[in-house]
């Protein structure tokens, strides 16, 4: 039986995600409930699908894959039963190396990277609440993408657990992430014109 979308004050889990209604998308951190923003624009969904296109076509044949949105991150703080877990996200590129953590319903566990391109309705939470999750919860490397500006900032996280901004890249350079000794992402075609 679904239940009604959640309400403001209350903290959620996993659980009770589970029960929303299928035709909203959302996201818990720390118990807090985020409604997803309306269908992205084209231009998000070309730099998702150029990205992980590059990504996939790499780890083709690999231990590692990639994971485009919507794709369900479980992010527990302990052994937690899964409809315990206070922290649900769908990041737009997850990166996984571990497939022990993979299941039906997603993965459970830190991703070995997260990508997410901003948008005018999510930049707030993917620079701010999102960028604290993912350094708590051991995220190695953690891609930003302002499409607007046509730069990805890209944070690694250090020896302390904490993330330390790599460089900023502009159109047309290559990326390499830290991850993959032999990849290089070319931004030219991601952030390409037409």
């Amino acid at each position: 039986m679904s239940m009604s979308a959640p309400k403001p004050g209350r903290k959620y889990t996993y659980g009770d995600y589970l029960k929303w209604p299928g035709e909203e998308r959302w996201e818990i951190i720390d118990g807090v409930p985020y409604m997803m923003s309306p269908a992205p624009s084209s231009e998000h969904q070309r730099i998702l699908l150029e990205i992980a296109s590059q990504l996939h076509l790499y780890l083709r044949g690999k231990s590692c894959m990639v994971f485009p949105a919507p794709f369900d991150v479980r992010l527990p703080r302990g052994d937690e039963k899964d409809e315990d877990i206070q922290t649900v996200v769908q990041p737009d590129i997850v990166v996984i190396c571990d497939n022990s953590k993979l299941d039906r319903r997603g993965y459970r566990g830190a991703p070995a990277m997260v990508v997410e391109i901003l948008s005018p309705q999510t930049t707030k939470k993917d620079l701010r609440e999102k960028y604290d999750l993912y350094e708590r919860s051991g995220i190695k490397e953690y891609w930003v993408v302002f499409p607007l500006d046509q730069v990805l900032d890209v944070y690694l996280l250090d020896e302390e657990g904490k993330y330390q901004k790599n460089r900023t890249y502009e159109k047309d350079a290559r990326v390499k992430p830290s991850i993959f000794e032999d990849l290089e992402i070319d931004l030219g075609l991601v952030f390409r014109d037409n």
